[in-house]
Formats: structure tokens, sequence, C-alpha cells
């Protein structure tokens, strides 16, 4: 697979040529989560991830200072190559930002965390519906009653993605997304989301709601917007995310990230 193609859906983002949720852009390259925060946060945010590895799974780590990601994508730039940043301050989103150059600083580590905008390509090749694709919409996001593992200062709720499955399709679809456990694998609940604390899904924490066809089950994946749940509650000074669907794409091919 030619990389020319990853390659250029970040300069088509960094020179504006497209602005919304990437889900559709470079098929077969691994999409990421993006957290920049101060260096002093470093180690207990790695070890979150280290203990929430299906919600946060860690694809690439930058050294202090550097926004230039050399293991999974080396030409590209962490902050212009995502269509939509967001920035938090003390736990609040006060502003979304189309590049971070203003805000960068050489102390900022950046983390890029495995999304499973990843594994939709095999469940399309699998035929299993996408909906939020077909629909042109970014997928629906929700913050669960599922508590993360604590680790140092951060400490927060589950983020879940969903997509209606139908019922007959389902275990296909277990089987084929647990084939890439480096981008959140199987899914985590089937069903009710009662049971997760989900009260409405046609009202998503993140994203957009999807129809859900008469026959079809609710199914829920980790979600790598879990840290920004995390954010929230713990209150860091100053945070910068990817706006959830909105993600950097790197060279790194699907099939490195199965088991």
């Amino acid at each position: 697979m030619d990389i020319t193609i990853s390659n250029q859906a970040r300069m088509d983002i960094r020179d504006g040529l497209w602005l919304g949720p990437t889900p559709s852009l470079a098929p077969g390259f691994t999409q990421a989560n993006l957290i920049v925060l101060p260096s002093k946060y470093a180690f207990d945010f790695l070890l979150f991830c280290h203990r929430n590895a299906q919600a946060c799974p860690v694809i690439d780590v930058c050294e202090a200072g550097s926004y230039q990601p050399f293991h999974s994508a080396p030409d590209g730039d962490l902050r212009t190559d995502l269509p939509k940043y967001y920035v938090y301050r003390n736990g609040v989103l006060v502003s979304e930002k189309r590049d971070i150059i203003e805000l960068w600083t050489e102390d900022m580590v950046s983390f890029l965390l495995g999304c499973s905008f990843t594994f939709e390509t095999a469940l399309r090749r699998a035929g299993i519906p996408v909906r939020h694709i077909e629909e042109g919409k970014n997928v629906p996001m929700y913050i669960t009653n599922i508590e993360c593992n604590k680790a140092g200062l951060f400490q927060g709720p589950m983020v879940v993605s969903m997509r209606p499955i139908p019922a007959h399709m389902i275990a296909l679809a277990v089987q084929t997304t647990a084939r890439f456990p480096k981008v959140h694998g199987a899914p985590i609940h089937l069903g009710n989301p009662l049971h997760v604390g989900i009260m409405d899904l046609n009202k998503p924490d993140f994203g957009d709601a999807v129809t859900i066809h008469p026959g079809e089950i609710p199914v829920f994946w980790a979600c790598g917007v879990t840290p920004q749940a995390a954010i929230m509650r713990v209150k860091l000074d100053q945070v910068i995310t990817h706006a959830p669907g909105h993600m950097f794409i790197t060279d790194l091919r699907d099939e490195e990230m199965t088991d």
C-alpha cells in the first residue's frame, strides 16, 4: 500500500482542504487519537493508558517538544495535521482550533492512541454496515458508568463508541474487531445501553446520533476519547486533544494493528 495516500490525506488536512471527521479518509491506514499535555503529567498518563489499554491503546509517544511522530508518521506534524483540536483548561473545553502552532511549547508531550476507525475497513469488507459512514456523520460516543483504573492523577469513566449491527451479524462483528487489539479490539458491551449507564442513544456525549434499524442491536467498543473524560474530571491546567472523530492519519497499515 502506497504511503503517499496517508501523506496526501495529512497534506489535505494541513492545507484546509478537509475540515470534517476522518473515518472515510485513507482507507487501510491507521488513524489515531491525540493527547498533548505538559511533561509533568506524562508518566501518570502513560500509566493510565497501560492500566486501561483497551480504551487507551498507545500507538506512539513523542519526546517533549517534538511534534513529529517518527514511529507512526515521520513526515507528519501533530500541530497541523488534524482537522480540529480541542483545548481544555482546568478541565473545561475552552476553544476549538484548526491548528495548535501558537500553543506549542517545548514542554509538551504527545501521545497517539488507537482509534476504532481502523477496524471499520475490516467491518465493511466483511459486509457489516457502518452506519455513521453510510449517513455521513461522526460516530456516536457516550460516557459510561464504567470506571477506568486510576493512575496517579488520572481517573474517570470509560467512553464508548457505538455501531448498530444486524443481530445475525453480531458474532462476525465481534470476531472481526477482536483481531485488532491495538485499536480497542472486541466490543465491551452488546445490547441494552442502560446497563453501562447510557440513558439515551439519541443524545451522544460526542459525535452524532445514527439510525438504528429494526433487527439491529447497539454494539459498544471502548473509545480513545476516554482520556478526555478523565481530563474533564481531574481538571488539569492545560491539555490539547483531537476533536472527537477528527483523527491523525498515520503511515501504519491497519493490518499492523492485528494480533
